[in-house]
Order: structure tokens, then sequence, then C-alpha cells
């Protein structure tokens, strides 16, 4: 059952098992209450960087931190979207799941870069840590994802019997 699965397909897939429930619930925690959920750990450090350095506060708060939820439930969108495609044999044999993958380790990587230099900035070391681990696991699955590309497909070339003296050359015989 498992031979055909790269390393590239699994680590997607474990990859995708953390995120999609862990960013799934801080998206949500910050749709239903977006100042009590933006204020939680996994965004204090973006929290108290709109509030210190860019002053934001009311409305604005609120609308960056769905902002923040937008794009953290994009990431598990396409997280999701690729382990669907891995279920399809066809599709993972010839990396068809690569691509949605790719979009979420880039979305991904680009919001948790932000996070971690946002919590640099603020000096929220328990956000750092958990922002930089978050960073360095989805660029070692980018660099998986595009080190191993997928095996190429085997052409099989049918050679062709010669016609026989009685047969016509016609088009649909060639």
């Amino acid at each position: 059952m498992f031979r055909n699965w790269r390393i590239g397909s699994v680590n997607g897939a474990l990859v995708a098992a953390y995120f999609i429930p862990a960013w799934t619930l801080v998206a949500f925690n910050i749709m239903v209450a977006p100042v009590h959920g933006l204020y939680e750990r996994p965004s204090v450090a973006v929290a108290l960087f709109l509030s210190d350095h860019l002053q934001m506060a009311g409305m604005e708060t609120v609308r960056a931190a769905w902002l923040l939820a937008l794009g953290r439930l994009t990431v598990v969108a396409f997280f999701a979207i690729s382990l669907v495609l891995l279920c399809i044999p066809r599709v993972r044999k010839g990396g068809g799941s690569d691509e949605a993958l790719g979009i979420a380790l880039a979305i991904g990587s680009l919001i948790s870069f932000a996070s971690m230099v946002m919590a640099s900035k603020v000096g929220e070391l328990a956000a750092l840590r958990l922002h930089a681990t978050e960073l360095l696991l989805l660029l070692g699955a980018a660099i998986v994802v595009v080190i191993e590309r997928p095996a190429p497909a085997p052409k099989s070339v049918e050679a062709q019997a010669p016609l026989a003296l009685e047969q016509a050359e016609l088009l649909h015989n060639r």
C-alpha cells in the first residue's frame, strides 16, 4: 500500500496534521472574539505589535485580527486540499498535491515569519519560540517538496508490426 508514497507526500501529510487543527482553533477563537482571541498565546505578539508600534485601537485591531484569522484559514484550506489530493493514488504518484502543499507552505511561512519578527520586536519570548518552530517546520517541508521531484512516468513505446501484403495502408491501420 505504501509503495507509491514519496517522502514529500508523507512529510506534507504530517505537517498538515499539525497545522490544520492548531491554526483552525486559533482562527476560530479570533473569529468568535477578535480582541480576546488576538491576545491569546499564538497571536499575542501580533496584538502587542499592532497596539504598541502601529497604535491601532478599536475596529482597526478587530480588522487586523480577522485578516490574521483569514490568512490562517487559507493555509488550513490549502493543507486540507493537499490531503484530499494525497488520497487519490494517481494524483499522489504524479505529484499533483504539491501545488496546494506549496501554496500552504508559502503563505504559512509568511505568516509565521511576520509573527516571529513581531514577537522579537515586542520581546515576547514564548511567542518567538512558537513562531520560529512553526517557521522551521514549514521551511523544512518546503525544502523536501522542492528537492524531491516525482518520478517520471515510464514511456511505453509499442513497435508496430509491418503490414501484411494483403492489408491496405489506410489511416486507421497506421
